[in-house]
């Protein structure tokens, strides 16, 4: 069993779901920023990562603040590679999540930068900008995404949202493996969301189709909104931009009282 289906399988036996928190590597600097991931792990039963990109699209304005601080620190993508390796030597059973944009992984070069996802031990990968049905095309003239994904273990990961046709929703269950990241709302990371009709129908939409985990970020920003999701079904739930606005105004000892919480009513 990979560390996805350990994690996974364990909270649902406790009858509990997984609390995901999300930094941004190298946010505020990169020795910070794994500091801050230390602190993350200590609650999380997975943990999301981002790899700073200049224009990241799916993004809030709590994020690309973020990315802002991470790019003004100089965080490279070997910088983060090696982070993230250390988190994955003291956490060796957590598994590990990462964003990151296409064009980083281009610049890197695209097997290469899977077999580093590899090397460092990535459990998975979302690359926001790459639809479902672009899966299977060929890169560089050599191996498509979902190769690679295959050779090198790591589950690629999606964001259907409400608004999602049934015919891509197909698609997503189809090619997808970890899990299933469901968008609360059809918009941008860290805003205030009210948990509308919408998002329960498609948590019951997919679950009726596949046993693959659905975990339900954007706009998730408290306890409450956590214990919401769960009565409605999930298995998992992901924080970003509320954590790293906690971070901004109370620093690492609120962030660290905050994740608690959160762990605590999963």
């Amino acid at each position: 069993m990979n560390r996805y289906k350990k994690t996974f399988s364990k909270l649902k036996k406790e009858n509990k779901i997984a609390f995901i928190p999300f930094w941004m590597i190298g946010d505020p600097t990169p020795i910070k920023s794994l500091k801050m991931l230390r602190i993350l792990a200590e609650s999380a039963d997975i943990l999301e990562v981002g790899f700073p990109f200049s224009d990241p699209l799916a993004d809030g304005p709590i994020i690309q603040e973020s990315v802002n601080k991470a790019l003004k620190s100089r965080t490279t993508i070997k910088e983060c590679f090696k982070i993230i390796s250390q988190i994955r030597d003291e956490y060796p059973e957590k598994p590990i999540g990462a964003l990151i944009y296409f064009n980083l992984i281009l610049s890197f070069g695209v097997e290469d930068f899977f077999k580093q996802l590899k090397v460092s031990g990535i459990d998975s990968i979302i690359i926001p900008e790459v639809p479902p049905e672009e899966i299977n095309s060929k890169i560089e003239s050599k191996f498509s995404l979902l190769e690679l994904s295959k050779k090198y273990d790591v589950s690629l990961v999606f964001l259907p949202s409400t608004n999602t046709l049934d015919t891509r929703l197909e698609k997503i269950i189809d090619i997808s493996s970890g899990f299933i990241y469901a968008i609360s709302s059809p918009t941008t990371t860290g805003g205030k969301i009210d948990f509308s009709e919408g998002i329960g129908k498609l948590i019951t939409k997919i679950k009726n189709k596949t046993s693959i985990p659905i975990c339900v970020g954007f706009g998730v920003s408290s306890p409450e909104d956590i214990k919401e999701l769960k009565i409605m079904g999930v298995d998992g739930v992901i924080i970003a931009s509320k954590i790293i606005k906690i971070y901004r105004k109370n620093g690492e000892k609120g962030v660290k009282e905050f994740v608690e919480k959160c762990k605590k009513v999963t």
